[in-house]
């Protein structure tokens, strides 16, 4: 079987399950566990669809990081639900949510399933990490629009795009970001940086949308050949996009160091880590199965057991 990566955006996807599976499903003393088995149920499906071989659970260790907060205090503001002195602020996760987080801890680990975060830094630094370093094929698995800067054909990194649900994955592709954004993957946080995102509470420049931050970046490259073109009387760059940047001039200081993934963590190899995906043998399968049962986890868990031995 040839050998491929599979990196998942853990988060991303356990809040996609948490909202995608009825949270009817509980175990008996009325603790939900829909997001649980929703994730099981995604990995099996992933992994088998995708043929990895190897599998990470990159995790949040920190997912608002106090440097990153400190160059745009927006950064993922509408997102606190209680500011924390000295360690990473509380998240607005669901109480739903937030009991089950420990379960998929502890299933990820005894289906033998590495999970690996890094402190000060979110899951998506660990993606970018390994996927800029890995001598293998990879595939990111998230919704997260950010990630598509790590795309590049050229070293058969892909991502598997979850924004419209499990059934209408989409592989993005460096051909397939062009067509849906007119940038480059490795003009992506430029672009970002450009139009803002909401959802990550970054602000943009004020006036420039997509097709004209897609536009800009067509013509000068990069986010530093705009600049440097609106530094130049000469660069027939129009008087109004000059006004904007120049108006920005203080966020786009700090905005491409927030957008653009770390790439360089110092994190365990895909072997230390214990990414080889194998079958679960031995006191850790007799342990899932009656987690499976005592937790009402149904048929996900034999379903994840299934892939890992398809997997081997």
């Amino acid at each position: 079987m040839p050998r491929r990566l599979m990196l998942l955006d853990t988060a991303s996807l356990y809040f996609r399950a948490f909202y995608g599976v009825p949270d009817t499903i509980r175990r008996a003393d009325g603790t939900p566990v829909n997001a649980v088995r929703g994730l099981l149920d995604m990995i099996a499906r992933l992994t088998t669809d995708y043929g990895a071989t190897h599998l990470v659970a990159c995790w949040d260790d920190d997912w608002r990081p106090q440097w990153r907060v400190d160059l745009i205090p927006s950064y993922k503001s509408h997102r606190v639900a209680e500011v924390v002195a000295g360690a990473p602020d509380v998240e607005v996760v669901p109480d739903a949510l937030e009991a089950q987080i420990p379960m998929i801890r502890r299933v990820l680990g005894l289906a033998g399933v590495a999970v690996v975060g890094a402190a000060d830094h979110e899951a998506d630094d660990v993606v970018g990490t390994y996927a800029s370093h890995a001598e293998l094929p990879v595939d990111v698995v998230t919704g997260d629009r950010d990630l598509f800067q790590v795309v590049d054909d050229a070293r058969q990194v892909r991502v598997i795009y979850t924004a419209r649900g499990m059934k209408n994955l989409e592989v993005m592709t460096d051909a397939v970001v062009v067509g849906k954004y007119r940038v480059l993957p490795e003009q992506y946080a430029d672009y970002a940086t450009l139009r803002g995102d909401a959802s990550d509470g970054l602000p943009g420049v004020a006036g420039i949308g997509e097709k004209t931050a897609a536009s800009l970046l067509g013509e000068y490259g990069t986010l530093d050949g705009l600049l440097a073109a609106a530094a130049d009387a000469g660069s027939g760059l129009s008087a109004s996009v000059r006004s904007k940047l120049a108006a920005a001039t203080d966020y786009l200081a700090v905005a491409p160091t927030v957008v653009k993934i770390v790439r360089d963590l110092a994190l365990p190899t895909l072997e230390e880590a214990g990414a080889l995906l194998h079958p679960v043998v031995g006191d850790s399968r007799a342990e899932l199965e009656r987690l499976a049962s005592e937790w009402n986890l149904g048929g996900s868990v034999g379903r994840l057991l299934e892939a890992l031995e398809l997997r081997h």
